[in-house]
């Protein structure tokens, strides 16, 4: 284990390109989309034995808070923090640095989001363990570089710079989401890595960078209690700014280095991502429960308590709840978070 590394799990996100399963109490990181366990349990399991688990933290919401410590009862209960309000991972990064430091002024900080796939879990745990040595000897700010497969344009990217160390390089900068033509240059050049949203840093590193660029988080990380952390929250954080990490720190900082990951990564972000993981039949077909498809193709079904039955189709989702029915091109698939202005809020 790592001397002073606190983990941080980031679950508070929605996961409205997942609905009809995931709604308001039951994000996409509470479902059990690819195995018997949630995301977010695999998320936390990956981390055992890199900190103990009194180091280790749920960020999430109020919503969820009961709902995760039941599914994570190995965690001290306090250790599932619900943020007061939704103000994006800037603030809820300067809650795990306040809270780390708070306990622990050497304390090294890992953010995670809660809602990726990775299957390589023994490389990933040994990468966190050394990102979290590259913090503890560098003042800079440590993300992870994922190297693309494909021209995404779903995703950030980073520039990679200078070899400082074996698989660990200079951040030149942070590039957003690309159209197709320029992430296909990205990928040609060998010189970008997708931003994974993962991120290791002293908590006096982070602060400092705060104290450049993020003064109001700044003085919320320098003021954080050691006790009474429900009431310190409820008491300031909806008055945070609410803006992204990477604007408001990662893309201003001045030394951030990357790890290029070793691990697979999938964050999962689409109904379309599951054939991935879940396989697909002959006719590319990837379906879970009672399912029957004549001559259709490349559809992916899911029967949560009826039976689905497809005939002449191709390209579909179609996803059934026992109050919704999702029937969606899979050309759509991040367009399903669009659907929520419409629905009645009995189904959100």
């Amino acid at each position: 284990m790592v001397e002073h590394l606190h983990i941080f799990v980031m679950a508070g996100g929605s996961g409205e390109r997942f609905w009809p399963m995931s709604r308001t109490r039951t994000p996409k990181h509470l479902l059990r989309l690819l195995s018997e366990q949630t995301m977010l349990e695999m998320t936390v399991l990956r981390m055992e034995g890199v900190a103990p688990w009194e180091r280790i933290f749920v960020l999430t919401n109020a919503s969820q808070v009961d709902a995760i410590r039941k599914e994570l009862p190995f965690l001290p209960p306090e250790n599932i923090i619900a943020e007061p309000a939704k103000r994006d991972t800037a603030p809820a990064c300067a809650l795990a640095t306040g809270l780390a430091r708070a306990r622990d002024p050497q304390a090294i900080c890992a953010l995670l989001p809660a809602d990726s796939m990775i299957h390589n879990v023994p490389v990933l745990r040994q990468q966190v363990r050394d990102a979290a040595r590259a913090a503890a000897t560098n003042d800079a700010l440590v993300t992870f570089s994922i190297t693309p497969n494909h021209p995404a344009t779903g995703f950030g990217y980073l520039h990679l710079g200078e070899e400082i160390e074996p698989g660990l390089h200079q951040v030149r900068r942070f590039v957003e989401k690309p159209d197709a033509e320029t992430a296909q240059k990205y990928v040609d050049s060998g010189d970008y890595g997708w931003n994974a949203g993962m991120f290791v840093w002293r908590s006096e590193v982070f602060l400092a960078e705060c104290d450049l660029n993020a003064p109001a988080l700044a003085n919320f990380i320098r003021q954080f209690p050691a006790a009474d952390v429900d009431g310190y929250l409820a008491g300031c954080f909806a008055e945070l700014p609410k803006i992204s990490v990477d604007y408001a720190i990662m893309e201003k900082a001045r030394q951030v280095l990357a790890v290029k990951a070793k691990f697979d990564w999938d964050d999962v972000g689409a109904w379309t991502s599951l054939p991935e993981h879940l396989g697909a039949d002959c006719d590319g077909n990837t379906a879970r429960g009672e399912v029957h498809q004549v001559n259709s193709h490349n559809n992916v079904v899911l029967a949560n308590t009826r039976v689905i039955a497809l005939c002449g189709v191709n390209d579909l989702i179609v996803v059934e709840t026992p109050d919704a029915l999702l029937v969606c091109h899979r050309d759509a698939a991040q367009d399903i978070k669009k659907l929520q202005a419409f629905l009645p809020e009995n189904v959100k």
